[in-house]
Parts: structure tokens; sequence; C-alpha cells
């Protein structure tokens, strides 16, 4: 069977992601076993026409200079993630030119071609945040945020964010398809943050996975004054699983995020690889 190809899109301007999260990303997809495509994007900004501007600022000075700059990223950041896959042959990265404020649109775009997308991640950039929600929201596909601590290994365990909800069942047939037959599942279910269609939603569940092969078990957890986006990680990491799935929540409209409070507070606080779907 061919193998799947995961997309890394990276926006040069006017910040990029650190490199230590570019690296992790990479990793995260060689040890999925996918290949993987990388897109630069190098901006380009229309020239504007102010002869008042002009006496103040060198206008096209300062877009070429940023302009410049954006190439170069590109360059820099190909062989970095050229040296970073050297063990992972099966990876290519492109420059694409595009024009100013059209690298958000471009990549949701060109990720709709591709398996899934690993994207870097970073709360101190807004780059990677806006990135995160344009490709999570208007891709079509599901998406793995890697921080930068993420360390590449075989996925032998998952935990599962469930509420019965479309976009958990999405998320979680996303992910099956990613993982090995004998990888075990946890099942995570929040008691306390809103009404349940039932009191069993975990335990269902995870028999119906177990009639499938898979080594799964519930958990139900408490918030116990923490967000949901904590209690979420916590329970995760004390179980030992290597991801979290999750349903994207929320919705876009001309860039306005709306987000649900679990999506809100995984952007906010990522501390293990987050697989979303919308």
């Amino acid at each position: 069977m061919q193998a799947r190809t995961a997309y890394l899109p990276i926006s040069t301007y006017p910040e990029t992601v650190p490199d230590d999260s570019i690296i992790a990303a990479v990793g995260f997809a060689a040890s999925l076993g996918c290949a993987l495509h990388v897109t630069t994007f190098a901006v380009d900004i229309p020239q504007l026409r102010s002869p008042l501007g002009s006496l103040l600022l060198d206008i096209p000075g300062l877009v070429r200079t940023a302009e410049e700059k954006s190439r170069a990223d590109c360059l820099r950041l190909q062989g970095l993630v050229r040296e970073a896959a050297r063990l992972h042959p099966n990876a290519d990265v492109t420059i694409r030119e595009i024009v100013l404020g059209g690298a958000l649109d471009a990549a949701a775009a060109e990720a709709r071609y591709y398996d899934l997308c690993v994207l870097p991640w970073t709360g101190e950039t807004l780059a990677a945040q806006e990135m995160a929600q344009a490709v999570v929201f208007g891709s079509g596909r599901p998406v793995i945020l890697v921080p930068p601590s993420a360390r590449p290994a075989p996925l032998e365990h998952i935990a599962v964010a469930w509420d019965a909800s479309r976009v958990a069942a999405r998320a979680l047939w996303d992910a099956l398809a990613l993982v090995p037959e004998n990888c075990r599942i946890t099942v995570l279910t929040i008691r306390d943050e809103k009404p349940l269609s039932a009191p069993d939603l975990a335990a269902s569940l995870a028999t119906m996975l177990g009639k499938r092969g898979y080594a799964a078990k519930p958990l139900d957890i408490m918030l116990c004054d923490k967000t949901i986006a904590e209690a979420l990680q916590d329970a995760v990491m004390e179980a030992g699983a290597q991801i979290l799935v999750m349903g994207g929540f929320g919705h876009s409209r001309l860039r306005d995020f709306i987000l649900g409070g679990a999506t809100q507070g995984v952007f906010r606080d990522l501390r293990l690889p987050v697989l979303l779907s919308h």
C-alpha cells in the first residue's frame, strides 16, 4: 500500500515558527511512516504608491527588504528541513511565492491534497496560531499540532477525547487510519463539563474499539478547577499516551475565529502532540 503523505506549511512573513518546532514536526511525521511535503511561503508585497509617504519613508526599500528576508528564510528553512529529514528520504520541500495576506488560505487549500497535516507549534508566535487555525478549520484534513518538546516515536498509545459529537467521531476515525492494529487507546470523557448524552460514553466506545481488536480502556475524568485543555492533557500524560485526539470545535468567518473551550485551551497551552479534526 502506498505510504500516506503529510503536509507541512511554513509561512515566513511577518515571522516564522522557531526551528526546534519545525524539527520536531518533521521528526513526528517520519515516526508516523508518512512521506512529507513541506511548502515554505515567500511573501510578495504589492507596491503602494504614496508620494507623501515616500518623503517620510523609503517604502519601496522597506518592501524589498521584507521580501528578501522572507525568501532568505525560505531557503534557510529548506536546508533545515532537509537536514532534519536526512534519515527520512521521502521528504520534499518547495518554495511558493504568495501575495501578502494569502499564505493562510493557500496553505488550507493545498492541504486538501494530502492525507494529513503536521504543523510545528509554539504559543510564542502568532504565525503558528494563525496557521493552525486556518488549516484546522479550512482544510478538511486531520491536523496534528507538534510542540518542540515532542519526540519522534511510533504511535503505540493514543488518547481520544470523547463526547460522542460529530467532530469527536471525525477525529477518532481520522486517528485510527494512522495507528497500527496493536495500538492502545485510552478513551477520555470529562464528567463535569457539560451534559452528556449517556452516562457511559467512554465505556461504550472502548467496548466498540475492543471488538475491532484494539486494546481500549475508558477513563472518566473531572475538571477539578482545571480548564478543559489542562484536564485533558494532564490525563493523557498520566495515562502515558503519546498523542491526544480531539475534535476541533469552532468555526471561522473572515478570519474571525470563534473557538470552543477545549480547542481554544489547546491552542493556548500545548504540551504534547494533538490531532484535531473539524
